[in-house]
C-alpha cells in the first residue's frame, strides 16, 4: 500500500524536488511525515537503480531545514501565538516517521558528512547541561536522530563519534526510565551494535566495567538487544566481544534468573542463556569462563567431548526456571526430580568437585523461596534441605552464603512449619527436623577452620530481623542439635544474648521458653570455654528468664551444672570490668564469693541525698550464680555431709547475713545497701525452690529456709520501722514499700511453711503494721489539707492492710482476730469503695519538683482501688455467710460493705471502669462472691456484671501473664455452680442470657477451616450438645428457630456435624417440632441451596426420631413426598444426599409395610436401581459409594455414640479440625463433680466410630496426585508452558502505535485486530483477550473498555488485559472504524457464514489483517457484512450449526498465527 501510494505520487510531477518541497510545508502531522518517509524511501530504490539524479542536495534541505527542526523541537513561531503541539501518543508516531525519513536522507545525501553533523550537534545538545536558547531537545527525539544517522556513520572515520553516542546512549538505557531509556536500548544501541568497532566495544565496556550501574533489568534489556553481536552465530564475520567468557555477563544473567522482582527481566536472562548455549552447541569450540572466586568451577564452560551432557543439563536447568514462572505446584512438582539431576550432572564422579558452578543451583532456589505461592516456597525449602542432607555435596562459600542468605530468609515464614496431614499430635515439624538434621551434617562436613565463621554468621542473622516465635524456635532447635565443638568466643556469645532478646518480643510464653531452652544448649554446645569467662557466662545467663526456661531442679539446670563442673577449670580471663581479685582465671566458688561481697558494697554514687530504688538486674544475677555455685558444689562432692553444704552455702551468704542480723539495730546504715540486701534476699527465696517437687526434699532450701529464719526478727523491725514512720514520702520511695512488702510476705510464706508460733516476732510485726495502717487511714480521714508526704503514706498504710489481708486470706493460721468482727474490719467495712487520691500538694513549692513529685500518679490511685478491693475481697470471703440476698433494711449496719451487697456490687462496677486491666483481678473475686447473693433479687446488676467483665477480658492483650488469670477468674464467677442452680431455678433472664447472645451468627462472611471463629463456633455447639439432655420444652420454644435457621449458615464441616445432631436428639425427645422442621424445607429456595444437605442429612436417622412415636406411617410419608422433591434438584450434591435419605426411609416403608405409598413403588424402586447400577468409574459412581460409607450415615448412632469423646474427640477429628481441639476424656477425669444425670458418659463409644480414620471417610482424590509425583524419580514428560519467542529474540521494534507496551515486554506481535464490540458476553470477551494475547494480536476492539472490570472476564482473561492493547469502539462506530482501516491497508475479515463465504481451510490471511466477530445470538449485522472484504467460516462436520464466538475467533487467530509463522 506505501509503494502503491508513493509511486501515485511520484508520477504527478516530473521533478521529485517540487513533490517534497510540498510535503515540507504546512502542519506538521504524522500522517504528512509518513508520506515523506514513503516517497524518501522510494527515491532511494530508485537512486539505488540509477534512476534519478541531482537528489542529494534536495535530501539535504529537507533533513536540515525540515525533519531535523521538527525531531529537536517546535518550530518557532511568533510571540502569543497558540500551543498547537500534539498529544504525547501522535508526537512519538511523527517522531519515529520524522527518524525513518531522516535515515533515508542520510543515504540518498551520500557520504557521511551530513549523518556526523547530524549526530554531533543532537549528541551536544543531549549532552548539555542546559540546551541551547529556543532548542527544546527531547532524549526521545535525539534517540530517534541517532538511530537515523548512526548507520551512515563509518567505524573508522566516524570512531570517536560512535564511540562516543554509545556511552551515551548505554548511559540513558541504564537509566532505566521513560520511553527515551526504551529507545535506547531497543533501536539505537542494536543500530550501533551492527557497526562493530568502537561503539559495540565501548557498550561492552560500560557494561562490564566495576561498580557499574547495579540495576539488573535495564542491563539485561541492552545485553538481549545486543545478543546477536555479543554471542555471535558461527560463521558471522567481525563478531564483537564473546560475552560467554565474561564473569560479569554471566553474574547479570544470574542475577536476573535470581532476584529480578519482575517476570520480563527473568525472561531476558534466559533468553541469554538459552543463546549462550545454542551458539556453543553450534560453534563446536571450547570455552571457559573464569570464576568469580578466581578458583573453583567457571561459571560458564563448553567442550565439544562432553556437548549431550551439557545440552541435557542446560535443557533441564531452563525447563525448571520456565516452569516456575506458573507458580503452579500441579505443574512444578513433577519437574522437580530434575532438580536432583542436576545436582548429578554437576558433581564430578572422579574427584567429587563441582562441574558446574554452584551458583546455578542457587538462583532456582532462591526462585522457589521468592515465590508468592507459599507452597512452593516450603517445597523449595524442605527440597534443598532433604538433597543436601541425602547427597554429600563439595564444599563451596556459596553455599554458605546462600544458607545465611536467601535460605534464612525464607526460613522466616511461620507458615512452613506446620505439620503434615495426618500427622499425630505432639510429633515434630517435618521441615523443622529436616532443618535439624541438615544443619548437623553441613556444619560436620565443613572444614574446621570455617566452622567458626559460620556458626558466628549464622546466629548473627538470626538478630538481623524481628522473627516469630515459630522459626526462632525451630532455628534455636536446630543449633542445639550441633555435636559439641570449640566454635564461639565472647562475640558468639554475644550474638546468642542478642537472639535471646528477640525471643522475648513474643507473647508465645511457652515458645519463648523452649527456644531459650535450646539457646542455652547452644551456648553450651558451641562455647570455646577458654575464650570466655565466668562471668561471660554469668551475662549471658541473665538473659534468660529463669521462670520459663532456667528452673532451679529442671534437667536444664542439671546440664549446665554439669557443663560448669566439668569446665570450671578451663574458663579464660575476664575481658571486660570484673570484680577486685579476679583478672586472673579463677573457680567458680571464687567468683561467686567476691561477687557477694561486691553487691553488698554501698555504691559512693548511691549515697547523695536523692535515693532511687536499685535495679534488680544485680540481685537476680546474685542469687542465680550463687545457687548454681552451691549445686555444682554438691556435685563436686556428692559423697560429703550436710554440713558441706551448709558450709559452701553460709561461705557465700554471710555478707548478706551479716547486714540482715543488724539492720534492726543500725539505724544509719546506707538505704541502698538495706535495699541491695533485701533485693538479694527476695530473688533468692525466688529462684531457690525446685521446680515440680516438694521444699522439704530439697536440702539446699531447707538451709537456706534455716539462715533467713534467724534474721527474721532485725529484718521485721526494720521493715516496720520504714512502713509506719512516715519515712516513706516521695512517688519514688513507692518502689521501696513494694520491696517492703514483697519481703515481709515471703517471710511470712516462710514462717508457715517452717511451723507458725502465735509468739512468733513476726506475728507482733504483722500485728503493729495492721493497727498502724488503719490507724494512720483514719487519721487523714480528718486531715483538711493532704500533701505529698501524707498520700504517699496513705498509699503505703493501704499496700500494707492489702498484704496483710492477702496473707491471712492464704493461711487461716494467720487470723489475727476472730470470725467477729474488730475494728480493722470494721474500719475496712466502711470505706468509701473507689475513693480517688487527689494529687498532693508538696511540701516544696518547687514548680519542677511538683511535676517530678505527680508523674504517675493515676496508676498510684489505680493501685490503691486495687488494695481496696483485695481487703474487701478478704472480708467477704471472711464473712461470707452473713452477706443478705439484698440490702434490706439494716439502718445501720456492722459491715456495711458485706451487709450492703448490691451496693458494693454496683461500686465492683464503678472500679471495673476505671481500673486497668492488670487490677481487676481482686474485683472478679468480690463478684463470684456477691452474684449468687443477688442473682434472685436484683438480677439486672448481676448480667451487667457479666458483660462488663466480658467486655473486660475481650479487650485484653494477647499479655498472657495478664489474660489468663483474669479469664479464669471471669470463668470462676460466671459459671459458678452456685450460679447456675439459682439462675435455672428463677428463670429469669440470666437464663435466657443464651438467647440473647449470637451464638449462631449470620454473618455471610466466610471463615475458614481451624480459623479462630470456626474454633469458637464449635466449642459454642459442643456446649450446646452437652447441655441438651436438660433443655425442656418451654425453653427450646425460645431457641429451637435459631437452631433450624443455623443449618442455611456456610458451615464448616464439625459446626453441620453437630448441628445435625443436635437436630436429631430434639426431635427425638420432642417430636411435636416434627411440622416445623418439614417446614423449613421449604424456607426459600433462594436461601437453601446447598444448605439444604444439613435437613436432608438429619433424614437418614429418622428410625431414631420416630423410635417412640405410636404412628409412624404418617411421618413416613411426609418424609417420602419432601425427599423425593429434593431428589429431582439440579444440584449434584442435594441430589446425592436426598439419595441416601430416600433410601433409608423406603427401606422403613417396606419393614412397616406402608400400603398408602405403594403408589410410589416403581419410581423410588426405579431411581434406587439406576444410582445403585451407575456403569463405569465415574466420580458419580465413586460418589454415591463415598457418601454411603461416610461415618455419618454407615458408623454414627445418635444415641449410643452420645458421650463426651464422640463430642470432644471423635468428631473433632473426623471432621478435619486442629489437633488443638481434639480433647481427650482423661481430661475430664478431674472433674468429679458432673451430675451423672446428665446423660453424658466419659466412657468410650460402644459403636466402631472411635476406630475410624479421617482417611475412612474423606475424599481420596484431592491432592493425590502429589502424592503420587513424589515417589517419582524421573517423568518421561511434564507440562510446559509455551515462552514466546520471536526468532529466539525479545522483539524490540517500536514502529506501531498499538506495540509500544508490548515491545517493552520483549513480546512477538503481529498485524492482526480483532474485532469484538459486537460480543456481549464478559466471559467470552475474557476469553478472546487471553487469546488475543497469546497469539500476539496487535490489538482487540471492545465495545466498551469498562468490560475488563468485570469478574467474569478477569477470571478468564487472567490478566491478559494488562498486556494486550485495548481499544473501544462501540457498535454505531463500528462503521467508520472500519472503512478507516480499510484506508490504512487492513483487509477486513467477518468470521460469519454467507452464501460466498472462503472455507478457513482454503483462505490466506494478508498479513495486515482484521478479524470482525459477530454477536453470540445475532453474528454480524446485515449493514456491516457490506463493509467486508471477504467472510470465512469454519468447516464443520457435526449437526450443531455454530461454534461459540470465541471458539470460532480462536481458531482463526491460531490459523493466522500459523500462516505467519509459516510463511
Amino acid at each position: 500500500m506505501e509503494w502503491v501510494l508513493a509511486e501515485a505520487l511520484l508520477k504527478q510531477t516530473q521533478d521529485p524536488r517540487v513533490l517534497l518541497g510540498t510535503l515540507c510545508r504546512g502542519e506538521a502531522s504524522a500522517e504528512r511525515v509518513e508520506t515523506l518517509h514513503f516517497l524518501l524511501q522510494r527515491l532511494e530504490n530508485e537512486t539505488a537503480r540509477g534512476g534519478v539524479d541531482a537528489l542529494p542536495e534536495a535530501a539535504r534541505e529537507v533533513a536540515a531545514g525540515y525533519l531535523v527542526p521538527l525531531l529537536r523541537g517546535p518550530r518557532a513561531r511568533p510571540a502569543g501565538a497558540p500551543d498547537s503541539d500534539p498529544p504525547a501518543r501522535p508526537r512519538r508516531r511523527v517522531l519515529r516517521a520524522a527518524g525513518a525519513a531522516l535515515r533515508s536522507c542520510a543515504r540518498l545525501a551520500g557520504g557521511s558528512s551530513l549523518a556526523a553533523t547530524l549526530a554531533e550537534e543532537v549528541l551536544r545538545d543531549l549532552l548539555a547541561v542546559e540546551p541551547a536558547p529556543g532548542v527544546e531537545v527531547g532524549a526521545e527525539a535525539a534517540v530517534e536522530v541517532l538511530t537515523a544517522v548512526g548507520p551512515c556513520l563509518r567505524p573508522r572515520e566516524d570512531g570517536p563519534l560512535l564511540e562516543r553516542v554509545a556511552q551515551a546512549a548505554l548511559s540513558l538505557a541504564l537509566a532505566g526510565d521513560g520511553e527515551a531509556a526504551a529507545l535506547a536500548a531497543g533501536q539505537l544501541l542494536p543500530e550501533l551494535g551492527r557497526s562493530g568497532g568502537a561503539a559495540l566495544r565501548a557498550v561492552w565496556g560500560g557494561l562490564l566495567a566495576p561498580g557499574g550501574p547495579g540495576r539488573v533489568g535495564p542491563q539485561l534489556l541492552v545485553l538481549s538487544a545486543l545478543a546477536e553481536r555479543l554471542l555471535p552465530a558461527p560463521g558471522e564475520r567481525e563478531a564483537g566481544p564473546d560475552a560467554r567468557r565474561s564473569v560479569r555477563f554471566w553474574a547479570v544473567v544470574q542475577a536476573g534468573l535470581a532476584r529480578a522482582g519482575d517476570a520480563l527481566t527473568r525472561k531476558r536472562a534466559r533468553y541469554l542463556l538459552q543463546r549462550a548455549v545454542e551458539v556453543s552447541a553450534e560453534q563446536g569450540a571450547d570455552c571457559t569462563c573464569g570464576s568469580r572466586e578466581g578458583n573453583g568451577p567457571s561459571l560458564f564452560w563448553w567442550s565439544e567431548n562432553k556437548k549431550d551432557e551439557l545440552l541435557k543439563f542446560w535443557e533441564n536447568y531452563i525447563l525448571i526456571l520456565e516452569t516456575l514462572e506458573g507458580n503452579q505446584m500441579h505443574v512444578i512438582k513433577p519437574v522437580l526430580p530434575k532438580l536432583n539431576n542436576l545436582f548429578e550432572y554437576a558433581v564430578s564422579e572422579e574427584n567429587g568437585l563441582w562441574l558446574f558452578h554452584p551458583s546455578w543451583h542457587m538462583c532456582i532456589y532462591k526462585r522457589m523461596f521468592e515465590s508468592e505461592n507459599k507452597i512452593l516456597t516450603k517445597e523449595g525449602v524442605s527440597h534443598f534441605l532433604e538433597h543436601y542432607e541425602t547427597k554429600v555435596l563439595p564444599f563451596s562459600p556459596e553455599f554458605s552464603e546462600f544458607i545465611i542468605g536467601p535460605l534464612m530468609d525464607a526460613l522466616s515464614e511461620s507458615s512452613l512449619y506446620s505439620r503434615s496431614p495426618g500427622q499425630p499430635i505432639g510429633s515434630g515439624s517435618p521441615l523443622g527436623l529436616k532443618l535439624e538434621r541438615f544443619l548437623v551434617t553441613y556444619i560436620s562436613l565443613l572444614p574446621k577452620e570455617l566452622k567458626s565463621s559460620f556458626l558466628f554468621k549464622f546466629i548473627q542473622k538470626m538478630t538481623s530481623r524481628h522473627w516469630c516465635a515459630v522459626p526462632i524456635l525451630f532455628l534455636s532447635k536446630a543449633l542445639a542439635s550441633v555435636p559439641r565443638c570449640k566454635a564461639l568466643g565472647p562475640d558468639g556469645l554475644l550474638a546468642l544474648r542478642d537472639v535471646l532478646q528477640c525471643t522475648m518480643i513474643t507473647h508465645q510464653i511457652l515458645l519463648r521458653g523452649a527456644a531459650q531452652c535450646y539457646l542455652l544448649q547452644t551456648a553450651m554446645n558451641l562455647v570455646d570455654v577458654e575464650k570466655v569467662s565466668v562471668s561471660d557466662i554469668s551475662a549471658f545467663l541473665m538473659s534468660l528468664r529463669q521462670e520459663e526456661s532456667l528452673g532451679r531442679g529442671t534437667s536444664l539446670w542439671t546440664e549446665l551444672c554439669d557443663w560448669l563442673h566439668a569446665n570450671e577449670s578451663c574458663f579464660g580471663r575476664s575481658s571486660g570490668c570484673s570484680p577486685v581479685g579476679l583478672q586472673e582465671k579463677c573457680s567458680l566458688n571464687a567468683y561467686v564469693k567476691n561477687l557477694v561481697q561486691e553487691y553488698i558494697k554501698s555504691p559512693a554514687w548511691e549515697t547523695g541525698e536523692s535515693y532511687w530504688m536499685p535495679d534488680w538486674f544485680e540481685a537476680k544475677l546474685v542469687a542465680l550464680m550463687t545457687l548454681l555455685a552451691v549445686d555444682v558444689d554438691g556435685m563436686r562432692n556428692q559423697d560429703s555431709e550436710k554440713q558441706r553444704t551448709q558450709s559452701i552455702l553460709r561461705t557465700f551468704l554471710d555478707p548478706l547475713l551479716d547486714v540482715l542480723a543488724k539492720l534492726g539495730t543500725n539505724a544509719y546504715m546506707p538505704l541502698p545497701k538495706t535495699d541491695r540486701c533485701l533485693q538479694l534476699l527476695v530473688k533468692l527465696l525466688h529462684t531457690c525452690p525446685v521446680k515440680g517437687s516438694s521444699t522439704e526434699a530439697d536440702e539446699v532450701f531447707t538451709l537456706l529456709q534455716d539462715l533467713v529464719v534467724s534474721t527474721t526478727e532485725s529484718i521485721s523491725k526494720f521493715l516496720l520501722r520504714r512502713l509506719t514512720m512516715n519515712e516513706l514520702s516521695s512517688v519514688s520511695d513507692l518502689d521501696c514499700c513494694h520491696l517492703y512488702l514483697q519481703v515481709l510476705t515471703e517471710l511470712t510464706d516462710l514462717h508457715l511453711k517452717v511451723g507458725w508460733k502465735r509468739g512468733n516476732p513476726l506475728w507482733r510485726v504483722v500485728s503493729a503494721l495492721e493497727n498502724a495502717s488503719v490507724q494512720y487511714l483514719q487519721d487523714t480521714d480528718r486531715a483538711q489539707e493532704l500533701t505529698q508526704g501524707r498520700q504517699i503514706q496513705r498509699v503505703v498504710s493501704m499496700a500494707a492492710l492489702a498484704m496483710v489481708c492477702g496473707a491471712t486470706d492464704q493461711e487461716l493460721e494467720l487470723e489475727l482476730d476472730p470470725l467477729d468482727a474488730g475494728p480493722t474490719e470494721r474500719f475496712l467495712a466502711s470505706l468509701p469503695l473507689n475513693q480517688m487520691l487527689q494529687k498532693p500538694h508538696p511540701e516544696d513549692q518547687s514548680s519542677c519538683f511538683e511535676e517530678s513529685s505527680s508523674r504517675g500518679w493515676g496508676k498510684i490511685a489505680a493501685q490503691y482501688i486495687h488494695d481496696q478491693w483485695v481487703c474487701l475481697s478478704f472480708l467477704l470471703k471472711k464473712y461470707h455467710s452473713l452477706i443478705p440476698a439484698s440490702d434490706g433494711d439494716l439502718l445501720e449496719p456492722t459491715l456495711p460493705a458485706v451487709q450492703r451487697p448490691a451496693r458494693t456490687l454496683r461500686s465492683a462496677l464503678s472500679a471495673l471502669t476505671v481500673l486497668p486491666a492488670e487490677h481487676v483481678l481482686p474485683v472478679f473475686h468480690c463478684m463470684k462472691l456477691l452474684v449468687p447473693k443477688l442473682l434472685a433479687s436484683s438480677e439486672s446488676v448481676c448480667i451487667e456484671a457479666f458483660d462488663m467483665a466480658w467486655r473486660i477480658i475481650s479487650s485484653l492483650s494477647n499479655t498472657q501473664l495478664i489474660f489468663w488469670p483474669n479469664l479464669k477468674a471471669f470463668v470462676r464467677f460466671v459459671f459458678d455452680t452456685e450460679v447456675l442452680a439459682v439462675a435455672a431455678e428463677i428463670k429469669g433472664q440470666a437464663y435466657f442470657k443464651i438467647k440473647e447472645d449470637e451464638l449462631v451468627s449470620t454473618s455471610t462472611t466466610r471463615y475458614y477451616v481451624n480459623s479462630q471463629q470456626h474454633r469458637v463456633k464449635n466449642r459454642i455447639w459442643q456446649i450446646l450438645l452437652l447441655l441438651s439432655p436438660r433443655f425442656d420444652q418451654n425453653f427450646l420454644n425460645r431457641i429451637i428457630d435459631k437452631i433450624f435457621q443455623a443449618g442455611f449458615i456456610n458451615n464448616q464441616a464439625s459446626i453441620k456435624y453437630y448441628i445435625e445432631w443436635i437436630i436429631i436428639l430434639i426431635l427425638h425427645k420432642f417430636p411435636q417440632f416434627l411440622p416445623k422442621f418439614w417446614s423449613y424445607f421449604s424456607y426459600g429456595e433462594e436461601n437453601l441451596k446447598t444448605s439444604i444437605c444439613t435437613f436432608l442429612s438429619v433424614l437418614p436417622h429418622l428410625d431414631i426420631i420416630i423410635q417412640n412415636v405410636p404412628e409412624k406411617k404418617h411421618i413416613l410419608k411426609q418424609a417420602l413426598v419432601t425427599v423425593l422433591q429434593w431428589g429431582f434438584s439440579h444440584n449434584f450434591s442435594v441430589r446425592l444426599y436426598a439419595l441416601v435419605a430416600l433410601k433409608k426411609i423406603w427401606g422403613m416403608c417396606k419393614t412397616l409395610q406402608v400400603e398408602e405409598l405403594d403408589a410410589l413403588t416403581s419410581v423410588i424402586e426405579f431411581s434406587l436401581n439406576q444410582v445403585e447400577n451407575v456403569h463405569g468409574a465415574g466420580n458419580a459412581k465413586k460418589n454415591w459409594q463415598r457418601i454411603q460409607d461416610h461415618f455419618f450415615f454407615a458408623s454414627f448412632h445418635p444415641l449410643k455414640d452420645y458421650c463426651l469423646e464422640t463430642i470432644f474427640y471423635i468428631l473433632p477429628r473426623l471432621s478435619g479440625l486442629v489437633e488443638d481441639e481434639w480433647i481427650s476424656t482423661d481430661k475430664f477425669a478431674r472433674f468429679t463433680d458432673i451430675p451423672s444425670h446428665t446423660g453424658c458418659l466419659c466412657s468410650s463409644s460402644p459403636t466402631r466410630l472411635h476406630q475410624l480414620k479421617p482417611g475412612d471417610w474423606a475424599q481420596q482424590d484431592a491432592g493425590s496426585n502429589l502424592g503420587e509425583t513424589a515417589n517419582q524419580s524421573e517423568w518421561a514428560d511434564v507440562q510446559k508452558k509455551i515462552i514466546p519467542w520471536k526468532n529466539n529474540v525479545p522483539d524490540l521494534d517500536l514502529e506501531l502505535e498499538f506495540q509500544d507496551r508490548a515491545a517493552k515486554l520483549g513480546k512477538s506481535i503481529n498485524r492482526l485486530i480483532v474485532v469484538a464490540s459486537l460480543i456481549d458476553k464478559p466471559t467470552n470477551l475474557g476469553g478472546l483477550c487471553r487469546t488475543c494475547e497469546v497469539f500476539g494480536a496487535s490489538v482487540l476492539v471492545v465495545g466498551n473498555l469498562q468490560c475488563v472490570h468485570n469478574k467474569q472476564f478477569q477470571h478468564l482473561s487472567v490478566s491478559a488485559e494488562q498486556w494486550l492493547p485495548l481499544v473501544e469502539v462501540k457498535p454505531p462506530e463500528l462503521m467508520d472504524y472500519l472503512q478507516q482501516k480499510k484506508v490504512e491497508g487492513y483487509t477486513v475479515i467477518g468470521v460469519e457464514q454467507t452464501a460466498r463465504s472462503a472455507a478457513l481451510t482454503q483462505y490466506c490471511f494478508p498479513e495486515k489483517s482484521l478479524l470482525l466477530l459477530g454477536n453470540e445470538r445475532e453474528g454480524i449485522p446485515a449493514n456491516l457484512i457490506q463493509q467486508l472484504d471477504i467472510c470465512v467460516e469454519i468447516p464443520q462436520q457435526g449437526i450443531i450449526r455454530s461454534l461459540n464466538v470465541h471458539v470460532s475467533g480462536a481458531l482463526l487467530i491460531w490459523e493466522y498465527t500459523r500462516q505467519q509463522l509459516h510463511g
